[in-house]
């Protein structure tokens, strides 16, 4: 029987939802408790050394420098605009991507970085020039002129990631216009679709896009269903923002879509997004989403259209297990992108808030994960085992960008790992990417390491946007097979909830304090006000 375990505090926090017990995910059981060999980076430190890398206007060298500036805006000409090389070496320097500059800001924005007033530039209010402002759009798109329909990932995640900018600068240019437009524009496009609430009828959203300016499907080619769990997302947080039924609506239409299939609907990364707004959607309205099987989905490769999951194995010397993209055995030898797995654990991490039974399974594949991805950049594998390393060893001593992608195996090649991607063999310069590297930040700012080896502290909070108020939440998870105890600090006095076990396990402690935790096991901390009374 399911009932609301979470701690309801004062200020009506939620965190958890089940007392059913940890629900382990088939694909993360076949990883190791503790990969090998182990070496975290300092990724808060990564992503302030990506940042004034890559907005460096006065860098010099080959391809730099990675960031151009102008005056040729076509939707908000008061700000100007900006981009960034999608690679280094990009021959056009006027192209620029969404899904590349936006994540870029937020990225800084999240480690406390502020990119509205930093060296002259208000780099927030460019980025609106990515507002296809159009009657036919209105929305975010991919490029400074665009049309939606093409590819549903890309006019998506635009979107996702204003929303995300919005939240830390909620009060820039023409946001609050924009916010509810993009909600407009989505909901109508899932009323085109089929969507119905007299009588109740779900969407039909098995489409490669949608064309927003002829409300009709684009068909064609491979179709991505899971689209229905990004416009979930927004529609939910456009719903917490606003109050207006008609987006909460909405995005219970998208899940009800996504609840309902057979078949596993991955393909790119919407489908995460979608996962965790079915469990928030679970403990903060009461529905019953099928949050195991999504989850399941988001990593398992068998029978979706791309292979698409979490990869398995140790690639040469090196556990390569978690790491997102195309991962069934024999299917390019394993292809994992470095994009995929940061906006991957971006979305799923903060859901523990909201449904703690996957604590100790995501907290093992955060681990790894947060191993494996170092070896995306130059600095972490061998010159023979990547394809551009000598720009990186020159230009970025600290390896601040990464390759793309990470094979298996290399193309035609015994080498294992092979860091790469697929811009070099298109006759790109090279396949150090900032369309991947430009979301860091998210493990910058969730991701910090404690006083024990490979016992990490994992910030629930830094991604759950538009959330309610909360205290600090914190997820630890020990893989060794013995007890650990860590060091926890608190700068004013806090009681320690134990979201996972249901517990107060310190009371009035101000400072350090040791925690316990279990062999194999995660806790979910909440660090409360001494004495905050628990409802």
């Amino acid at each position: 029987m399911k009932f609301r375990i979470a701690v309801f505090l004062v200020i009506g926090l939620v965190c958890g939802l089940y007392s059913s017990g940890q629900i382990t995910i088939d694909r993360i059981d076949q990883m190791p408790d503790l990969p090998q060999p182990y070496e975290m980076r300092d990724w808060e430190q990564v992503t302030a050394g990506y940042d004034s890398l890559v907005f460096d206007l006065d860098a010099t060298g080959e391809y730099l420098p990675l960031i151009w500036m102008d005056n040729n805006t076509v939707n908000y000409p008061q700000h100007g605009r900006f981009g960034l090389q999608t690679v280094v070496g990009q021959d056009d320097m006027k192209i620029a991507e969404a899904i590349n500059v936006i994540p870029a800001v937020i990225s800084a924005s999240l480690i406390g970085i502020d990119k509205s007033s930093q060296n002259g530039h208000n780099w927030v209010l460019k980025c609106e020039e990515f507002f296809n402002r159009r009657k036919e759009e209105n929305v975010y798109l991919n490029n400074f002129v665009a049309n939606s329909g093409g590819d549903w990932w890309y006019d998506t995640m635009p979107n996702i990631f204003f929303y995300q900018l919005k939240y830390f600068y909620p009060n820039q240019g023409d946001f609050e216009y924009q916010f509810t437009k993009v909600a407009d524009r989505w909901s109508a496009a899932v009323d085109s679709m089929g969507g119905d609430a007299t009588p109740w009828q779900v969407p039909d959203m098995n489409y490669r896009g949608w064309y927003l300016a002829s409300m009709s499907p684009n068909a064609s080619g491979v179709r991505q269903p899971e689209a229905a769990g990004a416009i979930a997302w927004i529609m939910y947080n456009a719903y917490k923002e606003t109050g207006q039924k008609k987006y909460r609506i909405t995005a219970e239409w998208c899940l009800e879509y996504l609840n309902g299939l057979n078949e596993n609907p991955s393909y790119e990364l919407q489908l995460t997004y979608g996962a965790y707004t079915a469990a928030r959607m679970n403990a903060e309205l009461n529905t019953n989403y099928n949050v195991e099987k999504l989850l399941n989905w988001c990593f398992t490769p068998e029978g979706n259209r791309r292979n698409w999951g979490a990869t398995i194995g140790k690639w040469g010397d090196y556990d390569c297990y978690g790491l997102i993209g195309e991962a069934k055995p024999n299917v390019s030898e394993g292809y994992a992108f470095y994009m995929n797995g940061v906006e991957q654990f971006g979305a799923l991490i903060p859901m523990l808030r909201y449904d703690d039974r996957f604590a100790k399974t995501l907290g093992k594949w955060a681990l790894n994960i947060a191993n494996a991805t170092r070896l995306f950049y130059p600095n972490y594998l061998p010159d023979s085992l990547q394809d551009c390393e000598a720009w990186s060893y020159q230009y970025d001593p600290n390896s601040y960008i990464a390759h793309e992608a990470m094979r298996e195996k290399a193309l035609n090649e015994e080498k294992r790992p092979f860091a790469t991607g697929d811009f070099l063999r298109n006759d790109w310069p090279t396949n150090l990417s900032l369309y991947s590297s430009s979301h860091v930040g998210i493990f910058g700012s969730i991701i910090d390491t404690t006083d024990v080896e490979a016992i990490l502290q994992l910030d629930l909070l830094k991604t759950d946007y538009y959330h309610g108020q909360a205290y600090p939440t914190y997820l630890y998870y020990n893989p060794y097979n013995q007890e650990k105890t860590v060091q926890i600090n608190t700068e004013t006095s806090r009681d320690i909830y134990d979201a996972v076990n249901n517990e107060m396990i310190k009371t009035s402690i101000n400072g350090q304090e040791l925690i316990s935790i279990p062999s194999g096991s995660a806790r979910i901390l909440v660090f409360i006000p001494a004495g905050a009374e628990l409802q």
